[in-house]
């Protein structure tokens, strides 16, 4: 996948502290940013939005966020 992209919500001081995606028309897949050449979680496409669902329920903010995914 080429197409990564980092989420709006990120500002320059977040620097390479960040996650990215990239969509496919079959998958969507997902990095982070600091090591972008390592393993990438990657969804079937219909399976992406559940996922995120569930973090959201489990940690309600972007702080909850970023210390679940280290």
């Amino acid at each position: 996948m080429d197409n990564w992209r980092k989420s709006s919500y990120s500002g320059p001081d977040d620097g390479n502290n960040c996650v990215e995606i990239a969509n496919s028309p079959t998958h969507t897949a997902v990095r982070d940013s600091k090591a972008p050449a390592r393993a990438t979680l990657t969804f079937p496409t219909g399976a992406f939005a559940p996922f995120l669902d569930a973090l959201k329920s489990t940690h309600s903010t972007v702080t909850d966020f970023a210390r679940f995914r280290g």
